[in-house]
């Protein structure tokens, strides 16, 4: 089993920026997890924002790219989410995600998920 835990959430105004951030346990987590960041704004689907792969590789979605930027550290068993230049359109509950056998922006391919931590983003 694996236990995530987001914390970093807030409410800032457009341009301003927030780093969200993960913890990670477990007696089954280990690095060689992908992990990834998602959000569900009221009224929509969620989906996915960025994905770290075991060796660091990384994707984004488009609405992304440029801005957020995702990053993990192993030692501390910590993944971040690095979001500047942030709009209203950003505003939803962004969900830390893990999975061992799969690696992408698709909500089905994780196994894992935290409850959530919100973010609102005013103009």
């Amino acid at each position: 089993q694996v236990q995530l835990v987001e914390s970093g959430g807030g409410s800032v105004q457009a341009g301003g920026s927030l780093r969200l951030s993960c913890a990670a346990s477990g007696y089954t987590y280990s690095s060689s997890y992908c992990m990834g960041w998602f959000r569900q704004a009221p009224g929509k689907e969620r989906e996915g924002v960025a994905v770290i792969d075991s060796v660091g590789g990384t994707s984004y979605a488009d609405s992304v790219k440029g801005r957020f930027t995702i990053s993990k550290d192993n030692a501390k068993k910590t993944l971040y989410l690095q979001m500047n230049s942030l709009k209203p359109e950003d505003t939803a509950m962004y969900y830390c995600a893990a999975d061992l056998r799969h690696c992408g922006l698709w909500v089905e391919w994780f196994n894992y998920w935290g409850q959530g931590t919100q973010v609102t983003v005013s103009s």
